[in-house]
């Protein structure tokens, strides 16, 4: 038996995206006679103009701890998927000729929800499409964990982790930036690990004169430093109340005076109390380094998974980790969906239980 698959990696980079195609690749390699495995480069731009190259088991030898992705990526946006580009190419129909040239069994999809959405839009069309999530927000509808995730957690802990020595010898107040714009998990289970005094997280509006009165109360109780695990996409009560088209304008306004909502929360903090506050921004490191243990036996598992997706021929999935399992999970059930951190999330009771505050 021979297998023909496509493979390619879309969106954000993360850590375990080559651990997970090195997953399928293994395990197809024992389940048929002969397989075919075609890597399109830099994500849907390489389906989209015919850029790919056919990969041998030389490829996936050695990647299991290389963070980044071999095939490279792009962010292609949903919204522009059906818009023709720059010379008027069919983007849709473009793709679907690249995968019927190849004469592919199956595309097997890494990547966030956007890149789902495109990957259920290519079910719709008529295409054997697996789809495999990756993300280190951890907001992917469907299954209860991402690869990528637990290392982002990891770095921005180790970020936290080492802010507390300089924090408590200056007696200073210091923000964190998590990365995360409408999920908070990543800074949930950072700030959680990291010993944070104040976690804020886009699903839990903040009131910045309770954020005041936790950093004084640690004060008055004699702790010389606060330590703030901030989303990138936190806001506040007042701005949550805002209609969307208000919202954007005051955003829009705040960009231009304030880095990010950080540096606001920063200088609120200063004109209440008077005490110097800094910023630390992680960013892309998040993203970056190798996999930590739990990706790698996670990715594994999803890769496995996938193979055995396609020696089924059951398409149309995303391959997820639910209770524990491996999962196949209909594209058609969980695209365009967003996972969010419940505010009654048991892991949000434990972290304000031991008395951190998320601001409300």
């Amino acid at each position: 038996m021979i297998k023909r698959i496509g493979m390619l990696t879309s969106g954000g980079d993360c850590q375990a995206l080559n651990a997970t195609m090195r997953g399928v690749v293994k395990g197809l390699s024992t389940m048929v006679d002969e397989l075919e495995v075609y890597g399109f480069d830099d994500g849907y731009k390489g389906l989209i103009y015919g850029k790919y190259r056919m990969l041998t088991s030389r490829d996936f030898s050695g990647i299991l701890t290389q963070g980044g992705t071999i095939l490279g990526t792009s962010r292609q946006p949903f919204k522009l998927m059906r818009v023709p580009d720059e010379k008027g190419l069919d983007k849709v129909a473009a793709m679907k000729q690249t995968y019927y040239k190849l004469c592919l069994d199956c595309l097997v999809i890494l990547g966030g929800n956007g890149t789902q959405k495109t990957a259920n839009l290519l079910r719709e069309e008529g295409l054997n499409i697996i789809h495999l999530p990756k993300t280190i927000d951890n907001d992917i509808f469907g299954t209860d964990m991402t690869f990528g995730f637990h290392s982002a957690v990891e770095i921005a802990t180790n970020c936290i982790d080492s802010i507390h020595t300089t924090a408590a010898s200056h007696g200073r107040v210091f923000i964190v930036e998590v990365m995360g714009h409408k999920v908070g998990a990543l800074t949930l289970y950072s700030g959680l690990a990291g010993g944070a005094d104040i976690i804020l997280i886009p699903e839990i509006p903040y009131d910045i004169k309770k954020v005041v009165t936790a950093i004084q109360n640690r004060a008055k109780a004699g702790k010389r430093f606060t330590i703030l695990a901030v989303a990138e996409g936190a806001i506040s009560k007042e701005d949550a109340k805002l209609p969307k088209k208000k919202l954007k304008e005051k955003l829009e306004a705040d960009a231009k005076k304030y880095p990010s909502v950080s540096y606001q929360i920063a200088d609120r903090i200063f004109k209440e109390t008077g005490q110097e506050v800094r910023i630390t921004v992680p960013g892309h490191t998040q993203r970056g380094g190798e996999p930590c243990a739990y990706d790698r036996v996670l990715s594994t598992r999803l890769g496995v998974g996938a193979a055995e997706a396609i020696m089924d021929e059951e398409y149309g999935v995303m391959i997820g980790l639910v209770n524990n399992k491996i999962k196949r999970v209909p594209l058609a059930e969980c695209a365009g969906k967003l996972k969010t951190v419940s505010p009654k999330d048991e892991t949000v009771k434990a972290a304000k239980e031991i008395g951190i505050s998320f601001g409300d």
